[in-house]
């Protein structure tokens, strides 16, 4: 499974390819918004603009590319920067939550959180083998054995 590292919070956090990364960081306890986010989010539609993060790592398919929304809301924010809620993640990959909040050694914890290896993670959701029908309609379902129930 791709790994998202949050740096701020010094987690790795497991997710399946192609999740929303806002959902992720959420589910996870990761706060991704200052008290401005808390108070008046648009709960991923795009359009607040509380919710972004700089990636300070993985490849450049880590994260599915940039919507139209993106370009228009973060046309003055720093290439690296993202919209949670309008990212997918596919691979793994470094995250800075609230990068416009200042951060005690910043350079140093992004540094360090590229140093280590992150797993690459699969590019496919698991495949789950669907249950075969042994075709027997004659059994009773409640009875494991298949023997015929007294009514």
């Amino acid at each position: 499974m791709p790994v998202i590292r949050f740096v701020r919070e010094g987690r790795d956090v497991e997710c399946y390819p192609g999740e929303n990364l806002r959902d992720v960081a959420l589910r996870e306890g990761i706060e991704l918004y200052g008290l401005k986010g808390r108070l008046g989010n648009c709960n991923g539609c795009g359009q607040c603009i509380t919710c972004f993060v700089e990636i300070s790592g993985g490849g450049p398919a880590s994260l599915s590319p940039r919507t139209t929304v993106e370009d228009a809301k973060l046309k003055r924010r720093p290439d690296a920067w993202r919209l949670a809620c309008q990212s997918l993640v596919e691979q793994s990959v470094i995250v800075l939550t609230k990068p416009q909040a200042g951060l005690p050694n910043r350079d140093l914890k992004i540094k360090t959180a590229l140093a280590e290896t992150l797993p690459a993670g699969p590019t496919a959701w698991p495949v789950i083998e669907p249950i075969e029908d042994s075709g027997d309609e004659g059994t009773d379902a409640t009875d494991p054995a298949g023997s015929a129930q007294p009514g």
